[in-house]
């Protein structure tokens, strides 16, 4: 073979560097066992690398700078929805703009307020129902003034996760019975209730917390044995009453304090009846009572500056003096007292205008018992068992998911009657 010394690349000649003592312009594509840690600047040209979207190969961006069609199967950490069985609750506590699917039912859902425990989660999907603080509470009851035989200022509270004697954790600003108790996210009310100075006031407490309760406001009539209905997140409202008997319906701010105002009438005039709430379609309900005699009526009114009261239906048991609790779908009627004290656990349909059905019986028979909600159960607390100052310190639960008697879970701090409930 002839070798030609030439500074010219071509086949069988020489390689000559070139004036900058490199080695001019190539082919390379037979030299081997190079380290690759010797080259640390340039660039490869895109042919000799090997791209692609399956094992081993690296991959490129398509025309349009995106990622080709690849699987994301091990991907950790990458931001998206919550995909559960279930619906998100109040307590999830998520922060802001979360998104969740509920892959059984096809629900989705975004986090429109964070604030831990009372989430709100608005459906975005295309069936109903927000996930929201509605109607209910998570942790605790709330049993609230009363008469022991004379007249208390104790806030006390029992627990809604576990069953349990109730305890003291404040007071109200002032004594007194035959009160109505309203909540908002943070905040108990109770608005009016007898005491030999005034029946106006309304006093809110901070959930949470051992600070006593303040006045905040005024009813605008004395709404003795008045009903209390949570409207929303924005407003309570106070519902009929008594001194003398009325069908006012009052609404206040939960958003600023100050004193309420009257939007309207109930079909009746009224006192010492239970209230409910349908927050899915912004009702509040409020049946029996007494105005010379015991009465049957269901009524409902809608949340709002203008409201009017229509009779929906009648309880199938006729009676005064009962606590309230609400379900998603069902109110609920506990206790009471018709020519006798009564143990009946009443229930009737948001859905549809109708009367109740008796589903179930108290541990105890009694009237002027509080009553509170939680998420499953309905819970009424203290009361008369007899006429005179024959008082109670039973707390029953009750279930909303299935129609069976109430339980007897605990007690509160002392016998009494007639105090107002809330819920947290």
């Amino acid at each position: 073979m002839t070798v030609n010394v030439t500074n010219t690349v071509g086949a069988n000649n020489t390689i000559v560097l070139d004036g900058s003592s490199k080695i001019p312009a190539i082919d390379g594509s037979q030299v081997t066992a190079l380290s690759a840690t010797a080259f640390t600047t340039g660039t490869l040209a895109i042919a000799r690398i090997n791209v692609g979207t399956t094992a081993g190969k690296i991959l490129q961006l398509d025309g349009n700078a995106k990622i080709p069609a690849i699987s994301g199967a091990n991907l950790t950490n990458a931001p998206g929805p919550t995909i559960s069985a279930s619906d998100p609750t109040v307590s999830t506590n998520p922060t802001l703009g979360a998104k969740w699917v509920n892959k059984t039912s096809g629900e989705v859902y975004i986090c429109t307020d964070a604030t831990a425990g009372a989430n709100i989660w608005t459906n975005v999907g295309a069936g109903t129902g927000d996930v929201k603080l509605r109607f209910a509470g998570e942790s605790f009851g709330y049993d609230m003034g009363g008469r022991t035989p004379s007249m208390s200022d104790v806030i006390q509270k029992y627990s809604f996760s576990s069953d349990g004697n109730s305890t003291d954790v404040a007071n109200l600003s002032q004594a007194r019975d035959f009160a109505a108790g309203t909540q908002s996210k943070t905040y108990g009310y109770v608005s009016a209730g007898w005491n030999p100075t005034g029946h106006l006031m309304i006093d809110k407490h901070q959930f949470a917390t051992t600070n006593d309760s303040t006045s905040v406001g005024n009813l605008i009539n004395k709404g003795n044995a008045g009903g209390g209905v949570s409207g929303n997140d924005d407003y309570g409202y106070h519902v009929m009453g008594d001194d003398p008997v009325d069908n006012v319906i009052q609404r206040f701010s939960f958003t600023s304090d100050g004193d309420a105002a009257d939007v309207g009438n109930m079909s009746r005039s009224t006192n010492s009846h239970s209230c409910s709430t349908d927050w899915s379609a912004q009702y509040g309900y409020a049946a029996g009572g007494v105005a010379g005699s015991s009465e049957d009526v269901i009524d409902r009114f809608a949340f709002g500056s203008s409201s009017s009261g229509a009779d929906v239906g009648d309880m199938a048991v006729d009676l005064d003096a009962a606590s309230g609790s609400s379900s998603e779908t069902h109110g609920y009627i506990a206790g009471g007292y018709l020519s006798g004290v009564k143990n009946t656990i009443q229930k009737y349909a948001f859905a549809s205008s109708g009367n109740s059905t008796d589903i179930a019986d108290l541990s105890q028979a009694r009237y002027g018992v509080s009553g509170t909600t939680s998420t499953t159960h309905g819970y009424a607390s203290a009361g008369n068992y007899s006429t005179g100052t024959s008082y109670t310190d039973t707390i029953d639960k009750y279930s909303h998911s299935s129609d069976a008697n109430a339980t007897d879970v605990g007690n509160v701090l002392a016998v009494h009657t007639y105090a107002a409930g809330t819920h947290y």
